[in-house]
Protein backbone atom coordinates (compact mmCIF):
# COMPACT_ATOMS: atom_id res chain seq x y z
CA UNK A 1 0.00 0.00 0.00
CA UNK A 2 1.64 3.22 -0.92
CA UNK A 3 2.24 5.92 2.25
CA UNK A 4 0.18 8.98 2.19
CA UNK A 5 3.26 11.53 1.30
CA UNK A 6 2.93 15.54 1.55
CA UNK A 7 3.45 16.31 -2.29
CA UNK A 8 4.54 19.93 -1.73
CA UNK A 9 7.88 19.72 -3.72
CA UNK A 10 6.08 18.32 -6.55
CA UNK A 11 3.28 20.55 -6.59
CA UNK A 12 6.09 23.44 -6.38
CA UNK A 13 7.77 22.11 -9.68
CA UNK A 14 4.70 21.38 -11.33
CA UNK A 15 3.25 24.67 -10.85
CA UNK A 16 6.08 26.17 -12.80
CA UNK A 17 5.37 23.83 -15.98
CA UNK A 18 2.02 24.70 -15.69
CA UNK A 19 1.96 28.60 -15.45
CA UNK A 20 5.44 29.10 -17.22
CA UNK A 21 7.14 30.90 -14.35
CA UNK A 22 10.45 30.04 -13.43
CA UNK A 23 12.20 29.04 -10.02
CA UNK A 24 15.65 28.99 -8.48
CA UNK A 25 17.18 26.25 -6.39
CA UNK A 26 19.83 27.06 -4.06
CA UNK A 27 22.20 23.67 -4.44
CA UNK A 28 24.38 23.59 -0.75
CA UNK A 29 27.40 21.12 -0.26
CA UNK A 30 27.24 19.92 3.44
CA UNK A 31 31.64 20.22 2.74
CA UNK A 32 30.73 24.43 1.62
CA UNK A 33 28.18 26.02 3.40
CA UNK A 34 29.88 29.06 4.55
CA UNK A 35 27.48 31.28 2.38
CA UNK A 36 23.94 30.10 3.39
CA UNK A 37 24.39 32.55 6.65
CA UNK A 38 25.27 35.38 4.29
CA UNK A 39 22.72 34.55 1.93
CA UNK A 40 20.20 34.80 4.56
CA UNK A 41 20.79 38.21 6.28
CA UNK A 42 21.30 39.43 2.31
CA UNK A 43 17.73 38.07 1.18
CA UNK A 44 16.43 39.73 4.53
CA UNK A 45 18.36 43.33 3.90
CA UNK A 46 16.96 43.31 0.35
CA UNK A 47 13.22 42.31 1.07
CA UNK A 48 13.69 39.53 -1.71
CA UNK A 49 11.69 36.69 -1.97
CA UNK A 50 13.75 33.44 -1.00
CA UNK A 51 14.57 30.77 -3.24
CA UNK A 52 11.84 28.18 -4.24
CA UNK A 53 13.59 25.43 -2.71
CA UNK A 54 16.97 24.24 -1.07
CA UNK A 55 18.69 21.10 -2.37
CA UNK A 56 21.42 19.06 -0.53
CA UNK A 57 24.10 17.38 -1.15
CA UNK A 58 26.70 16.25 -4.00
CA UNK A 59 29.04 13.65 -5.87
CA UNK A 60 31.84 13.63 -3.24
CA UNK A 61 31.01 14.62 0.18
CA UNK A 62 34.08 14.06 2.49
CA UNK A 63 33.40 15.78 5.78
CA UNK A 64 29.85 17.69 6.40
CA UNK A 65 27.12 16.22 7.63
CA UNK A 66 23.86 16.06 5.54
CA UNK A 67 21.41 15.93 8.89
CA UNK A 68 23.56 18.79 10.40
CA UNK A 69 23.28 20.51 7.17
CA UNK A 70 19.25 20.37 6.66
CA UNK A 71 19.07 21.31 10.52
CA UNK A 72 20.94 24.09 9.80
CA UNK A 73 19.18 25.17 6.97
CA UNK A 74 16.03 24.67 8.52
CA UNK A 75 17.03 27.15 11.44
CA UNK A 76 17.82 30.21 8.48
CA UNK A 77 14.88 28.91 6.26
CA UNK A 78 12.32 27.52 8.05
CA UNK A 79 9.72 27.87 5.86
CA UNK A 80 11.58 26.48 2.25
CA UNK A 81 11.44 22.84 1.67
CA UNK A 82 14.64 21.30 2.04
CA UNK A 83 14.70 18.86 -0.36
CA UNK A 84 18.07 15.79 -0.63
CA UNK A 85 20.12 15.84 -3.76
CA UNK A 86 22.14 12.85 -3.28
CA UNK A 87 25.48 11.44 -4.48
CA UNK A 88 24.62 8.02 -3.00
CA UNK A 89 22.50 5.90 -0.55
CA UNK A 90 24.80 7.22 2.17
CA UNK A 91 23.76 10.92 2.12
CA UNK A 92 19.68 10.41 2.55
CA UNK A 93 18.06 12.16 6.29
CA UNK A 94 14.72 12.12 6.94
CA UNK A 95 14.92 15.44 8.22
CA UNK A 96 14.80 16.75 4.82
CA UNK A 97 11.50 17.20 3.22
CA UNK A 98 12.07 15.25 -0.17
CA UNK A 99 14.58 13.41 -2.33
CA UNK A 100 15.13 13.97 -5.74
CA UNK A 101 15.76 10.19 -6.44
CA UNK A 102 18.12 10.34 -8.99
CA UNK A 103 18.68 7.70 -11.62
CA UNK A 104 21.78 9.11 -13.98
CA UNK A 105 20.58 7.61 -17.33
CA UNK A 106 23.15 9.17 -19.37
CA UNK A 107 25.78 7.39 -18.00
CA UNK A 108 26.41 3.46 -18.32
CA UNK A 109 27.65 2.83 -14.71
CA UNK A 110 24.48 0.66 -13.09
CA UNK A 111 25.47 1.78 -9.48
CA UNK A 112 23.88 4.99 -10.69
CA UNK A 113 21.14 3.95 -12.91
CA UNK A 114 20.13 1.58 -10.19
CA UNK A 115 22.18 0.06 -7.66
CA UNK A 116 22.09 2.59 -5.39
CA UNK A 117 18.45 3.17 -5.30
CA UNK A 118 18.25 -0.54 -4.38
CA UNK A 119 20.27 0.46 -1.00
CA UNK A 120 18.10 3.31 -0.36
CA UNK A 121 14.69 2.10 -1.08
CA UNK A 122 13.79 0.38 2.15
CA UNK A 123 14.57 3.17 4.27
CA UNK A 124 12.98 5.80 1.83
CA UNK A 125 9.66 3.55 1.70
CA UNK A 126 9.61 4.64 5.74
CA UNK A 127 10.02 7.12 5.95
CA UNK A 128 8.33 10.79 5.31
CA UNK A 129 10.36 11.88 2.36
CA UNK A 130 8.28 12.89 -0.93
CA UNK A 131 10.30 11.04 -3.89
CA UNK A 132 10.21 12.94 -6.64
CA UNK A 133 11.60 10.02 -9.31
CA UNK A 134 13.99 12.10 -11.29
CA UNK A 135 15.61 11.57 -14.63
CA UNK A 136 19.83 12.82 -14.34
CA UNK A 137 21.70 13.83 -17.31
CA UNK A 138 25.10 14.75 -17.43
CA UNK A 139 26.15 17.29 -20.36
CA UNK A 140 29.71 18.24 -21.25
CA UNK A 141 30.25 21.60 -19.62
CA UNK A 142 33.85 21.81 -20.45
CA UNK A 143 35.99 20.59 -17.75
CA UNK A 144 35.79 17.27 -16.07
CA UNK A 145 34.07 17.52 -13.07
CA UNK A 146 33.49 15.89 -9.56
CA UNK A 147 30.33 14.12 -11.06
CA UNK A 148 32.28 12.67 -13.82
CA UNK A 149 34.77 11.41 -11.88
CA UNK A 150 32.87 9.93 -9.04
CA UNK A 151 30.03 8.61 -10.87
CA UNK A 152 33.18 7.23 -13.75
CA UNK A 153 30.49 8.51 -16.56
CA UNK A 154 30.85 10.05 -20.03
CA UNK A 155 28.97 13.01 -20.20
CA UNK A 156 26.29 13.81 -22.90
CA UNK A 157 28.24 16.59 -25.76
CA UNK A 158 26.84 19.48 -25.67
CA UNK A 159 26.47 19.95 -29.34
CA UNK A 160 24.37 16.40 -29.72
CA UNK A 161 20.45 17.73 -28.65
CA UNK A 162 19.05 15.03 -29.75
CA UNK A 163 20.84 12.59 -28.06
CA UNK A 164 19.88 14.38 -24.75
CA UNK A 165 16.22 14.28 -25.93
CA UNK A 166 16.30 10.32 -26.84
CA UNK A 167 18.14 9.77 -23.40
CA UNK A 168 14.97 11.52 -21.90
CA UNK A 169 12.85 9.85 -23.66
CA UNK A 170 13.68 6.72 -22.62
CA UNK A 171 13.47 8.13 -19.12
CA UNK A 172 10.06 9.48 -19.24
CA UNK A 173 9.23 6.00 -21.15
CA UNK A 174 10.13 4.33 -17.92
CA UNK A 175 8.73 6.16 -15.74
CA UNK A 176 10.76 9.04 -14.45
CA UNK A 177 8.60 12.09 -14.25
CA UNK A 178 11.77 15.31 -13.61
CA UNK A 179 14.69 15.64 -15.53
CA UNK A 180 17.71 17.33 -14.55
CA UNK A 181 20.25 18.59 -16.96
CA UNK A 182 23.93 19.31 -15.44
CA UNK A 183 26.77 20.73 -17.00
CA UNK A 184 28.57 19.69 -13.52
CA UNK A 185 29.63 21.97 -10.56
CA UNK A 186 32.26 24.72 -11.31
CA UNK A 187 31.71 23.98 -15.19
CA UNK A 188 33.41 25.96 -18.10
CA UNK A 189 30.14 26.06 -19.95
CA UNK A 190 26.33 25.98 -18.90
CA UNK A 191 23.78 23.25 -20.57
CA UNK A 192 23.28 24.82 -24.08
CA UNK A 193 20.46 26.74 -24.46
CA UNK A 194 19.22 24.43 -27.59
CA UNK A 195 19.57 21.18 -25.31
CA UNK A 196 16.64 23.07 -23.09
CA UNK A 197 14.32 24.09 -25.71
CA UNK A 198 14.37 20.93 -27.33
CA UNK A 199 14.04 18.86 -24.09
CA UNK A 200 11.43 21.71 -23.22
CA UNK A 201 8.95 21.19 -26.16
CA UNK A 202 9.03 17.50 -26.41
CA UNK A 203 8.82 15.83 -22.93
CA UNK A 204 6.09 18.12 -21.16
CA UNK A 205 7.62 17.52 -17.89
CA UNK A 206 9.39 19.64 -15.51
CA UNK A 207 13.11 20.82 -16.84
CA UNK A 208 15.94 21.17 -13.99
CA UNK A 209 19.15 22.97 -14.93
CA UNK A 210 22.18 23.39 -12.97
CA UNK A 211 26.03 23.74 -13.21
CA UNK A 212 28.22 26.52 -14.81
CA UNK A 213 25.33 29.42 -14.48
CA UNK A 214 27.91 31.43 -12.55
CA UNK A 215 26.57 35.28 -13.72
CA UNK A 216 22.95 36.81 -14.10
CA UNK A 217 23.40 36.36 -18.23
CA UNK A 218 23.70 32.75 -17.68
CA UNK A 219 20.49 32.38 -15.83
CA UNK A 220 18.47 34.56 -18.01
CA UNK A 221 18.94 32.28 -21.20
CA UNK A 222 18.45 29.19 -18.95
CA UNK A 223 15.10 30.46 -17.90
CA UNK A 224 14.54 31.92 -21.83
CA UNK A 225 15.55 28.16 -23.14
CA UNK A 226 12.66 26.64 -21.32
CA UNK A 227 14.04 25.72 -17.27
CA UNK A 228 11.48 25.25 -15.36
CA UNK A 229 13.68 25.53 -12.25
CA UNK A 230 17.79 26.73 -12.72
CA UNK A 231 19.74 25.42 -10.10
CA UNK A 232 23.01 27.37 -8.49
CA UNK A 233 25.61 26.32 -6.21
CA UNK A 234 29.24 26.39 -6.59
CA UNK A 235 29.34 30.17 -7.67
CA UNK A 236 27.02 31.24 -4.26
CA UNK A 237 29.91 30.25 -2.43
CA UNK A 238 31.99 32.78 -3.85
CA UNK A 239 29.53 35.06 -4.60
CA UNK A 240 26.01 35.13 -2.71
CA UNK A 241 24.89 38.49 -4.23
CA UNK A 242 24.61 36.41 -7.82
CA UNK A 243 21.26 34.82 -6.15
CA UNK A 244 20.09 37.90 -4.81
CA UNK A 245 20.66 39.19 -8.92
CA UNK A 246 18.74 36.10 -10.51
CA UNK A 247 16.12 36.39 -7.67
CA UNK A 248 15.48 40.21 -8.36
CA UNK A 249 15.33 38.96 -11.95
CA UNK A 250 12.85 36.28 -11.61
CA UNK A 251 10.70 38.26 -9.56
CA UNK A 252 10.33 40.90 -12.07
CA UNK A 253 10.25 37.65 -15.01
CA UNK A 254 7.34 35.88 -13.09
CA UNK A 255 5.30 39.02 -12.46
CA UNK A 256 5.57 39.88 -16.08
CA UNK A 257 3.43 37.18 -16.98
CA UNK A 258 0.75 38.25 -14.70
CA UNK A 259 0.89 41.63 -16.63
CA UNK A 260 0.65 39.96 -19.51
Amino acid sequence: MEKNQNKVVSEIIQRFLITGRKGIALLVDPDKQSSVKNLHLLCKREGLPLPDLLLIGGSFISKGGVSDTVEELSEYFPIIPKVLFPGNAMQLSEKADAILFLSLISGRNPDLLIGQHVLAAPQLSRSELEVLPTGYLMIEGGKLTSAHYVSQSMPIPRDKPDLALATAMAGKLLGLRYFYLEAGSGASHPVPAEMITLLKKELNAPVIVGGGINSLPKAKEACRAGADLIVIGNEAEKNPDLIVEVLQYLRVYNLSLNIN
